[in-house]
C-alpha cells in the first residue's frame, strides 16, 4: 500500500459522505498508486461509523474524544507508507492528491500541507483572515489540520500528533517533524493548491467567539492541554430538524 488517508472524525455523519466522495474522485485520478481510506470514529454518538463504512472505509475506533489521539489511532492501523490526514469537512481537488503522492515518491519532502480554501460564504474579516493564513504557511511551514500529509516514518519518529494538547496539534506537528526532517535531509513542503474546508465554526460560535478563543490561545498557550479550554473544538450544537437549511458564517 503507497498510502493512506485518515480522517479523524467526531459526530460527523453529516458531511463525511462528500469528504469521501471527494477523495474516491482523487484516488481514482492517480491510479498508479495503490491507496487506502481509514476513519477514526472518536467515540461519535451519531452514524458516523455506519457512514465512513458505507462509503468504502476501514473504521477504526478511539473511545477518548481528542484531534490527535483521533489522528494517532488512524495512522497506528495505516497500511501505507505515506500518510494524508484530511479532516471529515473538507473537500480536495485531485490534483492535489496527485502532486502529494509525485512530492513524497521523490524522496526529498518529508511532510507538509496545503492552502486552505472554502466555498462558504464568510465575512470579510474572516476571508482576510484565510488569506493572511495562506501568506504565512510556506513562509513559516505550517500545515493546517485540514490537510497534512508526511511519510510513515516522520510520523513515527515524531511520536505522531501531541497528546499533551486539545486543538492546534498540527503546529506542534509541523514544528516536530521540520525538526526530523532536517535530521534526515528531508523538507517540509505546504503545495500552493487549496483544499475546500467547510467554516461551520463561523457559523456555530460567530466571528467573536472565534477571536476570543484565538486570544486565549496566543496569550495563554497552556490552555491548549485543557480540553475545556479548547471546546469549540469539541462541542457540537444541537443537531437540525430535517429540512432546515444549515447556517451561514
Amino acid at each position: 500500500m503507497d498510502y493512506t488517508i485518515v480522517i479523524p472524525a467526531f459526530n460527523e455523519e453529516e458531511l463525511l459522505p462528500r469528504t469521501l466522495a471527494s477523495l474516491r474522485t482523487a484516488m481514482a485520478a492517480v491510479p498508479q498508486y495503490a491507496g487506502e481510506i481509514v476513519v477514526t470514529d472518536n467515540n461519535s454518538t451519531d452514524r458516523t461509523a455506519a457512514v465512513a463504512a458505507a462509503g468504502g472505509a476501514r473504521v477504526v475506533f478511539e473511545p477518548l474524544n481528542q484531534i490527535s489521539r483521533a489522528r494517532n489511532a488512524g495512522a497506528g492501523a495505516a497500511l501505507g507508507r505515506w500518510l494524508v490526514f484530511v479532516d471529515a469537512d473538507t473537500t480536495i481537488p485531485p490534483e492535489l492528491l496527485a502532486r502529494t503522492l509525485d512530492t513524497l515518491a521523490a524522496g526529498r519532502v518529508c511532510a507538509g500541507g496545503a492552502y486552505i480554501g472554502t466555498s462558504d460564504p464568510l465575512p470579510p474579516k474572516v476571508a482576510r483572515t484565510l488569506g493572511h493564513w495562506n501568506w504565512l504557511a510556506p513562509r513559516l511551514r505550517w500545515a493546517a489540520g485540514s490537510y497534512v500529509y508526511c511519510t510513515r516514518d516522520a510520523w513515527a519518529g515524531v511520536g505522531g500528533f501531541s497528546l499533551n494538547v486539545y486543538a492546534s496539534e498540527e503546529l506542534w506537528f509541523s514544528r516536530a517533524v521540520r525538526r526530523w526532517g532536517r535530521r534526515h535531509g528531508q523538507s517540509f513542503e505546504v503545495i500552493p493548491i487549496a483544499v475546500d474546508t467547510s467554516m461551520r465554526k463561523v457559523a456555530w460560535f460567530g466571528p467573536w467567539r472565534l477571536f476570543k478563543q484565538l486570544c486565549l490561545i496566543l496569550l495563554f498557550p497552556f490552555a491548549l492541554r485543557s480540553r475545556r479550554l479548547c471546546s469549540i473544538w469539541y462541542h457540537r450544537p444541537p443537531a437540525r430538524k430535517p429540512g432546515t437549511p444549515p447556517p451561514q458564517p
